[in-house]
């Protein structure tokens, strides 16, 4: 039976909660636990009811063998940034463009894509391109904001292409195949970083300004040092960094998409590659220590989130909340593409004040049914949903990429305003929602590699 007056309570409950600063995990706790203690009758019995799914739900997310794959991925990408390498191949990138308008951009660009196949934090590659790129860029001239919304936009690409964790957390909360998932995520991703590409070679070509060139010419009292610190890499170490990273996407990847070993087996093998990869550019055993502590203070949160976003999820579903939303969208009348608007302006409104793992945790277990009740293959409005609460990275007043670029960026040019990286982000945050408007018609974008792969 549907509880609708506490289900009412348990949502404006938390909305309030996050809205006057207590974390998400806190609150999915609290009201978790005001939710059992009701549903049950308020009585001394409901005190244990709420210490037994809190201990089962704990217990069950803890010891599930999947839930290894996010630190593990996390570490991967955490060695190889270490390393030094994606420094590399961005640098060699930009020498093999050097013919190209905007070759810096579309190297971050590229770099970010890269990296995104290595790593599966949007957040990483948003700090490691904050200070790789955005120096070379400003050095060249370019336009502060184009250069860090290109920074900020293109790092997006981090929670698409896999490994991503916003796959993972959704292959878990909805019990699909986590490498499917991976394999739904590549040609969307490269879809979006060819869009990416383009509309910044657009730019260059109609507002050169931007890139750095004054009335058709590059500033070239500055040129010959930029040039000079930007392509300081050798050929050599361009070939070996860039190889490395290959070797982990085929390594890694392949080996799950092939059913070598499970998604969790090939992370253990992507953090032993890219810890080898490390020392082989010079890690030493306090860079590794430092990984190791840095992804463990950041994976915790993650899973804890995990544990009481499932609690939520149970109490929810004790009083009945989802079936009836189901019900409500699945009996409305309205069109598929209607009721895929209404969950992606959700995931929009809820981008603008929360983080991007939270959105998922709070929806993706109740949109994603509703989804196949409709007629969307679970594969592709996994993608539809990632992209969508991607965006929201991209959405102000929160936008987690901004302020990490900002912060990243700070000792750099502390004078670059936060509303001047989100308005240079916004051209990003439109191409996304075209890529994700285009997988609602066409869902073959997203469902052609699984279906050959699997």
């Amino acid at each position: 039976m549907f509880e609708s007056n506490t289900a009412i309570l348990l949502i404006v409950s938390l909305v309030v909660l996050v809205a006057i600063g207590v974390h998400i995990a806190i609150a999915l706790g609290m009201t978790s636990a005001l939710g059992i203690f009701l549903v049950t009758g308020a009585d001394s019995y409901a005190f244990a009811t709420v210490q037994s799914m809190l201990a089962a739900t704990a217990y069950e997310a803890i010891r599930a063998y999947i839930f290894a794959v996010i630190p593990l991925f996390m570490l991967m990408g955490e060695f190889i940034g270490k390393s030094g390498v994606v420094t590399d191949v961005y640098r060699g990138i930009n020498r093999l463009l050097h013919r190209l308008p905007g070759r810096l951009a579309i190297a971050t660009i590229i770099g970010n894509a890269l990296f995104s196949f290595v790593t599966g934090v949007s957040i990483a590659s948003a700090a490691a391109f904050s200070r790789i790129a955005y120096p070379e860029m400003k050095r060249y001239g370019y336009h502060r904001g184009f250069a860090l919304g290109t920074v900020a936009g293109s790092s997006c690409l981090g929670m698409l292409i896999p490994p991503s964790v916003l796959m993972i957390v959704w292959g878990i909360l909805t019990e699909q195949s986590i490498g499917q998932i991976f394999a739904a995520g590549v040609i969307p991703g490269l879809l979006l970083a060819g869009m990416f590409m383009i509309y910044v070679l657009a730019a260059a070509v109609f507002r050169p300004s931007t890139v750095g060139f004054v009335d058709g010419q590059a500033p070239s009292a500055r040129d010959a040092e930029a040039m000079a610190d930007i392509e300081d890499v050798s050929t050599g170490q361009f070939l070996i960094s860039l190889a490395g990273i290959v070797t982990v996407i085929v390594a890694v990847l392949g080996g799950i998409w092939f059913g070598v070993f499970t998604p969790t087996e090939g992370a253990g093998a992507g953090a032993l590659i890219g810890l080898a990869l490390g020392i082989i550019k010079g890690m030493r055993l306090r860079d590794i220590i430092d990984s190791i502590l840095l992804v463990g203070r950041t994976s915790a949160p993650i899973l804890l989130l995990l544990v009481t976003a499932a609690l939520y999820s149970r109490t929810l579903a004790m009083t009945g909340l989802a079936n009836a939303i189901e019900g409500v969208f699945v009996d409305s009348g309205l069109e598929p593409w209607m009721v895929i608007s209404i969950m992606v302006g959700i995931w929009f409104a809820l981008g603008m004040v929360i983080d991007s793992i939270s959105i998922m945790l709070l929806t993706a277990a109740i949109f994603a049914p509703i989804a196949v009740k409709i007629g969307y293959d679970p594969i592709a409005f996994a993608i539809i949903g990632i992209i969508a609460i991607e965006a929201g990275l991209l959405t102000p007043p929160f936008g987690l990429l901004v302020y990490t670029v900002k912060a990243s960026i700070q000792e750099i040019d502390p004078d670059v305003s936060v509303m001047t990286i989100f308005k240079s982000s916004t051209p990003y945050w439109i191409i996304m929602l075209i890529c994700m408007v285009s997988i609602v018609i066409f869902p073959e974008i997203a469902t052609y590699l699984p279906r050959l792969l699997f």
